[in-house]
């Protein structure tokens, strides 16, 4: 469990190929990216504490990079470039 401030959640449609075995059940896969409003400056600090980005890659809807973690796998950190739900929810 995690405590947050506020955040978001989005749900996008897959093609049914990304799986994982879950209690002996194919279960969907899914893909985790954290937000952020400033990606070089969190590339910034992160680097300052040995953490590995990859190079940002500029999208329709934001600007992204993946980070490593220590197991080895990689999830997501973008800085987008779309209106938030958060800022929808404020206005």
């Amino acid at each position: 469990m995690f405590a947050l401030p506020p955040a978001e959640l989005a749900v996008h449609p897959g093609d049914g190929e990304f799986v994982q075995m879950h209690a002996e059940h194919s279960m969907l896969g899914g893909l985790l990216y954290l937000m952020c409003d400033d990606l070089g400056s969190v590339i910034g600090l992160l680097k300052s504490k040995g953490v590995t980005c990859a190079n940002p890659v500029e999208a329709e809807w934001g600007i992204s990079t993946s980070v490593r973690l220590p197991s080895g796998g990689e999830i997501g950190l973008y800085q987008p470039t779309h209106r938030t739900m958060i800022e929808a929810r404020s206005t």
